[in-house]
């Protein structure tokens, strides 16, 4: 998620980031949005935050077994901050977007490919692009698996959380005991 201020309000998207680990201390994002989009418009050279959400669960205080106890939220996040350049360049814009594509079809067990769909017609969608690319100055790891409780309330959630329904809930629940694994 992008998140910026344009100096009267804050605006998000959610848009889909390629990380170069090898340029800057940090890295650099890559992502690109609809022109449409307003959010683009007077960015270039501005701070902006990228947030990227992992696994998230409810905690129930009934699973800790003890009076006095209330409910929580464990997660992990990273946030990237950074200065956002917008490229213009058509060229540039073609590769990041290819790249973007051929990142994300990688996986399918029948890529598309940019390739096989009418040049023209690529060029028209691209016209609707904008691409950008963030030198991230400044990452955060946000985490909370309730380390602020004692081992054996947090086996009980471990335990719940395993019996749970969602992959976010599993996630959440090996996280913690790697956690502790780790001391």
């Amino acid at each position: 998620m992008l998140i910026s201020h344009d100096g009267s309000h804050l605006e998000a998207s959610h848009l889909p980031f390629l990380l170069d680990r090898d340029s800057g201390p940090h890295g650099q994002l890559t992502s690109h949005m609809a022109r449409a989009n307003s959010q683009w418009q007077g960015l270039d050279g501005c701070e902006v935050l990228t947030i990227f959400h992992g696994p998230h669960a409810y905690i129930s205080p009934t699973w800790y077994e003890a009076e006095n106890t209330v409910p929580t939220w464990n997660y992990v996040a990273v946030h990237a901050a950074g200065t956002l350049r917008v490229t213009e360049d058509p060229e540039q814009l073609r590769q990041i977007v290819q790249r973007t594509v051929d990142t994300n079809e990688s996986h399918m067990p029948t890529p598309w490919s940019m390739g096989s769909v009418d040049k023209a017609f690529i060029d028209q969608l691209l016209a609707g692009i904008v691409v950008f690319t963030i030198d991230i100055t400044r990452l955060e790891g946000k985490w909370k698996l309730n380390q602020n409780h004692d081992v054996e309330r947090r086996e009980r959630v471990i335990e719940v959380l395993k019996e749970r329904p969602t992959e976010n809930e599993h996630r959440i629940a090996d996280l913690m005991r790697r956690s502790l694994d780790n001391g």
